[in-house]
């Protein structure tokens, strides 16, 4: 796909960035070079390729899923504007 400098300004303009006009033909360039990368990836067969979503195969490390307090609510709310129990204490906003 060959990109020209009219598509340059619109793709500009969508983007909110200023180019200036000496940049729009260098810039059509390098955009129909990486738009022919893309159509060439679209070549390759990846019929039975697993999708990867690292380079090099790891599992995450796996740990006991459970819900706690955290063990020091007195620690969390020491630099609370306000707080009542250990809770937050804010301003009621519904009548």
């Amino acid at each position: 796909m060959a990109v020209d400098k009219d598509t340059v300004t619109r793709i500009a303009r969508l983007a909110r960035i200023r180019v200036a006009d000496e940049e729009k033909e260098a810039l059509a360039g390098e955009l129909s070079r990486i738009l022919g990368f893309v159509e060439q990836l679209g070549e390759i067969d990846s019929e039975g390729v697993p999708p990867m979503t690292s380079v090099v195969e790891t599992k995450p490390p796996l740990r006991e899923d459970k819900v706690t307090d955290g063990g020091y609510p007195d620690k969390i709310v020491a630099n609370a504007p306000e707080a009542a129990e250990n809770f937050f204490a804010v301003p009621k906003v519904v009548e």
